[in-house]
């Protein structure tokens, strides 16, 4: 069936009285004919691959650029000297949204989660949270079927391509997934994690895909951290009862046309903004001369 919208997963939930992860795993189960054993086993596999990466990052490394590689430790060692303000749980989700974004552009395994730039939030947001409140690992594939469900929303009615709709369509979308599925793991019902969702994305509407000599490295690699955080944030705004004025689906299609209005300078095609910048240019041309 494929949802098409937020509200069609909230629907399925009060008709079948059944939880908005069960919704979206009653999609995947029908989609790909498989039992509820053999879904639950696909997502456990997604969720390993991402624990996997986190503690295989190395610090050692560096893109074949030399642009990136080596962050994520100096935030760990920064946490370990207490010179941070952020808190705890806000210091180890930027290390390890740093850490899985450089070992993409290291060319480690990752999840796309929606796509490879965007690749640290989610994993950075749900790692942390299950080591900080000592959640299952039943508990955290039950709430990746919330984010997947989201991300399914997004990419129907929407993009999820930094090419297609800007930077707001990779960690924009990676936020909203990350977004809900904190909600879900709060105790949120469907409206709040719904909701958690459309805070997010609104918060990150009309950012731009500027990367520096076409690598998905500047900014791409720091602005994990920004749709990491921006996920806790939001979640947290929905749980205190706040509401977002715009439905989450309007929101996707606010984003989609924002997406289509932008530029092309300002997509993926490193011809504007931060890749135009003075800095920018230099750094495309000592690397063209390497």
């Amino acid at each position: 069936m494929s949802f098409q919208s937020i509200e069609q997963i909230i629907n399925l939930c009060n008709t079948m009285e059944i939880n908005f992860f069960e919704a979206v795993q009653s999609d995947d189960m029908y989609e790909r004919q498989v039992t509820a054993e053999e879904s639950f086993e696909q997502m456990r596999q997604v969720y390993q691959v991402m624990q996997n990466s986190d503690a295989s990052y190395n610090e050692t490394l560096r893109s074949s650029s030399g642009l990136v590689g080596g962050d994520g430790a100096k935030i760990d060692r920064a946490i370990a000297d207490k010179r941070l303000l952020s808190g705890s749980v806000i210091n180890k989700i930027m290390a390890r949204a740093i850490k899985m974004a450089e070992s993409n552009a290291c060319m480690k395994r990752i999840v796309a989660a929606p796509t490879a730039g965007s690749c640290g939030v989610v994993p950075a947001v749900f790692l942390t949270l299950q080591e900080h409140l000592d959640l299952s690992e039943e508990k955290m594939i039950e709430t990746m079927y919330v984010v997947a469900g989201v991300g399914q929303v997004i990419s129907s009615r929407a993009f999820v391509s930094g090419a297609e709709g800007g930077c707001q369509a990779e960690i924009g979308s990676a936020s909203a997934m990350a977004a809900a599925g904190v909600a879900y793991l709060n105790g949120g019902d469907c409206h709040t994690i719904a909701n958690a969702a459309a805070i997010a994305m609104k918060n990150l509407l009309g950012l731009v895909c500027d990367p520096v000599a076409g690598l998905v490295e500047v900014p791409c690699v720091k602005r994990n951290v920004i749709g990491a955080v921006n996920a806790i944030t939001s979640a947290d705004l929905s749980i205190s009862g706040l509401t977002s004025a715009i439905p989450a689906d309007e929101v996707i299609d606010a984003m989609r046309s924002i997406g289509i209005a932008m530029p092309c300078a300002l997509k993926e095609t490193a011809e504007g903004g931060l890749a135009a910048t003075p800095t920018g240019q230099q750094l495309l041309s000592a690397l063209e001369q390497y």
